[in-house]
Parts: C-alpha cells; structure tokens; sequence
C-alpha cells in the first residue's frame, strides 16, 4: 500500500503504475458533468479553487448541514467516469490536475492527457460510499452550489487514507484496456 499525501507532485504520480494501491491523504475537490462542461466551455474556476497538482473526485456526496453551520459527508462514492471523457483531457491540461479518482475507467483521450501532463486515474470502490465518507475528515468549502445544486456542485474535503487503486498511469498503461482486450479475445475464441 503506498502512501500518496498532498501536494500530489508529478514526481509523486509518475512513480505510480497500474495496479499500485494507495492511501490518499489531504485536499481534493469534486467534480461531476456540470463542473467539467464548465470548463470545457471556457468557465473559470472560483477564487478557493485550484486543481494545480491536485486531485479531482468524481463525486457527487450526500452532505448534510450541521447546527453550527459546518458540513457533514454522509456518503461519498466515487460516479462513473467515463460520461466526463468528452472533457477530461481539457481539464487535466488546463488545471494542472494529478489525479483523477472515479469509478468504471475512462478512454483514451484521458488515458493520452494522463500520460503527457503526469495524472493518474483512480479507482474507488463503487458502493462503499459510507465507507468512503468516512475517510473524509472535513468538509473545508463548497463552490458553486447555487449554479450546479449539491451534487453537482465543487466540494472541497481533507480527506485521510482514502483507498484507491492506479487504474490508469501517467506511463500509458490502462488496467480497463487491458481487461476490455482479455474479455473481447475471451468472448471471440467461444464464437
């Protein structure tokens, strides 16, 4: 298991590969179809928000307001990733980003953009999401929850030895390509 703790360096990701698994500590943001559109479209990120050498989660959380005015993640699993292909491989360039945590894998447009700017992708377990709140320790800010509404909106957590595993390295590798190419032959030799 390797440690992987904010900043999230490119030192850090390219030493990563394809199938390593991580504890994630430190601050990351979400981000789903609303927020990756924005940006895609030309969309600023709000003052609070830098995805430099970060890491960015799939996520839309179930948060819940607490008496004193604070935040509460109650749930926070990991969305399919691969509706934000169309803009993934913008957002990694244009942002700096290091890592990408989801669920279901993503293409090859991001799996390139992984490769050239130094990101990894991430993957979370899907249906854990309790569990995974858990692992999130402060709900710091959000952004942008008039525009988008709470799922859609940017949450920024600290969050503490959150598992995941390198699914897709800054090397080229993709353990979803890989599967995809076993299955196909798998299911052509049966034909």
């Amino acid at each position: 298991m390797i440690k992987l703790s904010f900043p999230f360096t490119e030192e850090k990701i390219r030493a990563l590969k394809v199938g390593d698994e991580v504890l994630i500590s430190g601050i990351v943001f979400t981000g789903r179809d609303a927020v990756h559109k924005y940006l895609h479209d030309g969309g600023k990120l709000p003052p609070g928000v830098n995805l430099r050498d970060g890491i960015l989660y799939h996520c839309g959380p179930v948060v819940m307001k607490q008496a004193d005015g604070s935040w509460k993640c109650t749930a926070a699993g990991p969305t399919t990733s691969i509706r934000e292909e169309p803009y993934q491989w913008q957002v990694i360039r244009d942002c700096g980003l290091r890592g990408v945590i989801g669920k279901g894998g993503m293409g090859d447009r991001t799996l390139a953009a992984c490769k050239e700017h130094g990101c990894a992708y991430l993957h979370a377990v899907g249906g854990a999401a309790q569990v995974l709140a858990d692992c999130i320790k402060k709900v710091r800010n959000v952004y942008m929850m008039k525009e988008f509404g709470a799922p859609e909106a940017i949450w920024e957590f600290e969050i503490v030895n959150f598992p995941a595993v390198v699914t897709m390295d800054s090397h080229g590798n993709s353990l979803h390509k890989e599967i995809f190419a076993k299955s196909h032959a798998a299911l052509a030799a049966r034909l």
